[in-house]
């Protein structure tokens, strides 16, 4: 059978971030990839420069129409700007039975440009987070679902994670790519076990999209039947030479995307 995953996200116009780096991710990785879009956003790798909602019920359209068609094995949910955005992929996902849902809680650009209402943390926290098999912040994600201070060590991190996780997920995978330390540490955090994700961390500024890829490279190795550990092992090592092989690629004057097929472009 085909592998097959979804993505419900918002559209980034540069084409780094949002649906088109996950389903370049998909792609990269031998997965078929469906997508819902949940907004459109006109944007660079310099910033944010407007946001457009898709309405909720056009969300509800797209969801029905992929799931009845469409055999899914994994769902991939980045931003959901409004509550009503929120309340409408949770309906649809119950409804629907969706299983292996990889959640990124997308709150802030690379750019530093705000993607998520502040109302909207709550119904995040409420309807969706509970739903997920691995939710997977950054440090300032996981410091704002918490409403703790930044994380400055694993020990933060663990402890920020075990919150997330009283919220109802399965898994938590807090990512540590915002730190500082040689290494970039990711915790990947369930009730009895933590996994430290280990890769080097790689000096570039090319990074727009890092978040994307992560969690929609783990919703592509579950659609192939991967369990979560794996598909996460992999997803790290994939990511980490995406942001190696960045550079071979200009795009924009900002923070540039991550070259998602490194292992089949030409590097001349």
């Amino acid at each position: 059978m085909t592998a097959i995953a979804v993505t419900i996200a918002g559209s980034d116009s540069s084409g780094g971030a949002g649906i088109q780096a996950d389903l370049k991710t998909f792609g990269a990785l031998g997965v078929y990839g469906a997508s819902v879009i949940t907004a459109l956003t006109a944007q660079n790798t310099q910033g944010v420069s407007a946001i457009h909602d898709v309405p909720a019920d056009f969300i509800t359209a797209q969801i029905d129409a992929v799931f009845t068609d469409l055999d899914i094995g994994a769902v991939k949910i980045g931003m959901l700007s409004q509550v009503a955005a929120i309340r409408a992929v949770a309906e649809g996902l119950t409804r629907h039975d969706a299983q292996n849902i990889v959640l990124d809680p997308v709150m802030v650009a690379t750019s530093g440009d705000r993607l998520l209402a502040v109302e909207a943390i709550a119904a995040l926290c409420r309807d969706l987070i509970p739903r997920a098999l691995v939710v997977t912040p950054n440090l300032h994600e996981a410091a704002a679902l918490t409403d703790l201070p930044l994380a400055q060590n694993e020990s933060d991190m663990e402890a920020q994670a075990r919150r997330i996780l009283a919220l109802g997920p399965r898994t938590v995978l807090i990512k540590g790519g915002h730190g500082d330390s040689a290494d970039s540490v990711d915790l990947l955090v369930s009730a009895g076990e933590i996994v430290r994700l280990v890769a080097p961390r790689i000096k570039t500024r090319n990074t727009h999209g890092t978040g994307c890829t992560l969690s929609s490279a783990i919703a592509a190795g579950l659609a192939k039947g991967l369990d979560l550990g794996t598909a996460a092992h992999e997803a790290k090592t994939y990511v980490t030479e995406a942001i190696r092989a960045a550079d071979q690629l200009t795009v924009g004057h900002g923070h540039g995307p991550l070259n998602h097929f490194y292992r089949s472009w030409s590097q001349t």
